[in-house]
C-alpha cells in the first residue's frame, strides 16, 4: 500500500468547534490557508449548522470567503446537521463534500441534531439528492460505530444493517466514527474488515479519537486491515462537543503521517508548510 492510496483528510473544525472562546475569523481563516498548503485529501474545514448548537462555526460561511484555493489540490468538506444546513452549504460551489453524523444510537442521534434515527436517514436520503443536483459529495460519518455508552443496543449486525441501508440510498463514502474514543484495536479490524469485504464499492474511512498512547495501536489496526481514509486534527485538538464533557481528543495528524511514512504510504506533503500549520495552531487554540 503506496503513493496515492492513503487519504487525509485535517479536521480544524473538528478541533475548534468546542472551544469556549470564539476564534476570530481571520484567525480561522489564516489557519486553514495554511493547511490548504500542506497536501491533505481534505480539509474538513466548518460547518452549516445553528450557531446555538455550535456557536464557533458561525462565521463559516465568511471564513471560505477569505479562503485562497487557487494554489491548493485539497478539497474542502462543509458538516452539516439537517437538510436546511445542506441547502446553506451547497450555496457555495468552492465546497465539495458535505459531511453528514449519522449515528446507529438513537440517544446520541438525538443529542447530536435533535432527531430520531429514523428521521435522520431521511435527511440523508434528501441531502444526498439535493448534493448530486448540485455536484456535491455527500460523506456519511457513521458515528458511534464502535459502540455507544447510552444503554443504546449496539451489536456488528445493527452497523451492518444501517451500512447496507445507506449504501443503497447511494452513500458512496463512509467514515466509521469512534466518536466517544472506546475502539479497541482488534474491534476496528473486525469492523472494517467485514464492511469493506462486504461492501467492496463503497469507501470506507476512520475517524477515530484516543488518549495519546492509544492511537497508535488504533491507526495501525485500520491501516493493516485496508484503511486508505484517515482523519485527524493537529495536535489532536477536538473530538465531539456533543459527545461527553471529558473528551478523549482527536488522532494527532502529525502522528498518523509519521505511522504512514513509515509505511511508504503517502504522498509527497509540503513539510515546511505543515510545520507553519503546527506553530501557528497555537494562535487559534490558546485564545
Amino acid at each position: 500500500m503506496a503513493g496515492t492510496t492513503i487519504k487525509l483528510t485535517e479536521c480544524p473544525r473538528d478541533a475548534m468547534q468546542g472551544l469556549h472562546n470564539f476564534v476570530p475569523t481571520d484567525v480561522k481563516a489564516a489557519y486553514i490557508n495554511l493547511l490548504l498548503q500542506v497536501g491533505f485529501d481534505t480539509i474538513d474545514f466548518g460547518s452549516f449548522v445553528s450557531p446555538k448548537a455550535i456557536p464557533q462555526m458561525r462565521d463559516t460561511a465568511e471564513v471560505l470567503s477569505k479562503l485562497n484555493l487557487d494554489s491548493t489540490q485539497s478539497k474542502l468538506l462543509a458538516i452539516i446537521a439537517n437538510y436546511r444546513g445542506a441547502v446553506d452549504a451547497c450555496v457555495h460551489e468552492e465546497i465539495n463534500y458535505l459531511g453528514y453524523p449519522f449515528s446507529i444510537s438513537e440517544t446520541f442521534q438525538m443529542r447530536n441534531t435533535n432527531s430520531s434515527i429514523a428521521d435522520a436517514f431521511d435527511t440523508v436520503k434528501q441531502v444526498r439528492e439535493l448534493c448530486e443536483s448540485k455536484g456535491k459529495e455527500l460523506l456519511v460519518y457513521l458515528s458511534m460505530g464502535f459502540g455507544n455508552p447510552y444503554g443504546d443496543e449496539w451489536n456488528m449486525d445493527i452497523v451492518s444493517q444501517w451500512t447496507e441501508r445507506l449504501i443503497s440510498e447511494g452513500i458512496n463514502i463512509i467514515a466509521l466514527s469512534d466518536t466517544i474514543g472506546i475502539a479497541k484495536p482488534d474491534q476496528i479490524k473486525a469492523i472494517y474488515t467485514q464492511l469493506s469485504d462486504s461492501f467492496p464499492n463503497t469507501e470506507f474511512g476512520v475517524h477515530l479519537h484516543s488518549t495519546p498512547t492509544t492511537w497508535h495501536e488504533k491507526v495501525e489496526a485500520a491501516y493493516q486491515s485496508g484503511c486508505k481514509r484517515f482523519d485527524g486534527a493537529l495536535k489532536g485538538y477536538g473530538g465531539c462537543p456533543m459527545a461527553a464533557d471529558d473528551l478523549t481528543g482527536n488522532i494527532a495528524t502529525e502522528n498518523l503521517i509519521a505511522y504512514l511514512s513509515q509505511q511508504n504510504a503517502l504522498t509527497e506533503l509540503n513539510y515546511r508548510r505543515l510545520q507553519d500549520a503546527l506553530n501557528y495552531s497555537t494562535s487559534v487554540f490558546n485564545v
